[in-house]
This record gives C-alpha cells, structure tokens and sequence, in this order.
C-alpha cells in the first residue's frame, strides 16, 4: 500500500467514526479537517466532494462489514450453521460501536428520502445484503435443514427487522436484554423454518 493510500485509508476511518456518530450529510470537510490534523484544500486532494466522500465512506464501511460479519459466515459449514455465524457475527458487528451506531442503520434512516449518488449506493448495498442473506438461508433448504416451502426472502427480511430492532433497543431503549432478545427472536425464525 502507497503512502497515499494508507493517508487514504487513514481519513476514511476517522470520516467513518464521525459519521457514525453525525450522520453522513451531518459531518462536514471542516470536522473531518479537525479530527485529522490536515487542512480542508488537503482533504479534497484525496475526495473531489463531500459527496464523494460520503460514497467512500459507505464503501469504506463495507469492506470491514464483508471482513467482519461475511468472510466468517463464509467459512463456516454451509446452511443453518452458516446462517447462525452469520447472524452473530452481525451482531458482534452491531455491539461494536460504542460512540456511534452501525453506520449503515443510520444512513438507511438519514439518506431514505434523499435522492442521489450517496442513497443510491446504499441502496445497492442494501440490496446485495439482503441477496446474500436469502442465498445463505437457501443453502439450508438446500442441505435440508429448512423446509422446501420456506419463504428465505422472507427470513431475509425478519432478521433484517431483527436487527434494526436490536440497534433501536440496544442503543436508545439501553434494555440490557437486547442481544438476548435479538437470538430468541432468531431462533423463533429457525424453528419455524426446521423440517422437523
């Protein structure tokens, strides 16, 4: 890695630990001026925009969501067991943040009616999620673990729904029986998706 790249690499943690806690269209080149130690004409030699910016920011996010959350699920055995891994994992990834939520629950309410580049790429994160999630519940139809009737599009959005919650409960409500909460709700889905 370049040195340009590691200075890169460097602002887009410190603009993704603003952003959690002020939102993507709340944080301002002039903060993440602040929080570096470099000046703004700096910061736009790396980022054309503030938009721009915001679009690294999610990508950014991304590549630790993919190493922190997918990559384990992934080497886990295939079906109900790589679908568990992957929902702990999510939640590990949700228990995390200490100072600013998930990055991405915040921007799906911030930017959800705010049309553009910065929405769109959400979007399509969004979006790629929740194909992977049906795709690792369909590998437990697959295996057989699950019923050959079972709708994984929407176990996808149940533990979609699961974790918004458990951000919401964890984070405002401060129930200490969130994450508890969180795996029975988890494992009701299971149940009813178990063939026996």
């Amino acid at each position: 890695m370049s040195k340009g790249d590691e200075t890169r690499d460097a602002i887009l943690t410190e603009a993704t630990s603003v952003a959690s806690k002020v939102g993507l269209t709340g944080m301002s080149i002039g903060q993440l001026a602040a929080h570096t130690g470099m000046s703004k004409s700096g910061l736009y030699a790396h980022f054309a925009s503030k938009e721009a910016l915001q679009i690294e920011i999610l990508r950014h996010t991304r590549e630790r969501f993919v190493d922190r959350v997918v990559r384990p699920a992934l080497q886990s055995p295939r079906g109900l067991n790589r679908l568990r891994t992957l929902f702990e994992s999510w939640l590990a990834w949700s228990e995390a943040f200490e100072d600013g939520g998930c990055l991405f629950v915040a921007a799906s309410s911030e930017l959800d009616d705010q049309p553009g580049p910065v929405r769109d790429a959400l979007v399509r994160d969004e979006r790629d999620w929740l194909e992977l999630i049906v795709t690792i519940a369909a590998t437990a139809v697959s295996e057989g673990e699950f019923r050959s009737d079972v709708d994984v599009e929407q176990i996808a959005y149940e533990l979609h729904a699961i974790m918004l919650n458990h951000q919401h409960t964890s984070r405002l409500m401060q129930d200490p029986r969130a994450l508890e909460r969180a795996r029975r709700a988890f494992d009701s889905i299971v149940e009813r998706a178990l063939t026996t």
